[in-house]
């Protein structure tokens, strides 16, 4: 006759190690989508406030001098500050304008 069938010690012990490896390889995966998501929140941020910044120099129609400006742009509940650095073009009625956020 045999024995009662069942699972030795060591079998338990190498089925937990594997059990423990996925996990913490989920937990890992779950905290870089949750950091990543937060800097994708950041980014879209920024590009609506450098957005919202040419749209008022396009409703004014206003032309801006050469040169850089900073100014705070917050959006959300996040402060952040825009720097427009504006040049010169070879035709005289174009200027360039780079939006930084």
């Amino acid at each position: 006759m045999k024995g009662p069938r069942g699972f030795t010690l060591i079998e338990v012990l190498v089925a937990l190690a594997i059990v423990a490896v996925a996990l913490l390889a989920s937990l890992r995966a779950v905290g870089v989508m949750a950091q990543s998501g937060s800097e994708l929140r950041l980014r879209l941020l920024a590009q609506l406030s450098a957005r919202n910044e040419i749209a008022v120099l396009r409703a004014t129609k206003a032309f801006p001098a050469v040169g850089i400006t900073t100014a705070a742009c917050p959006q959300g509940d996040v402060a952040m500050v825009g720097r427009d650095e504006t040049k010169s073009t070879p035709n005289e009625f174009f200027r360039r304008l780079d939006e930084k956020v």
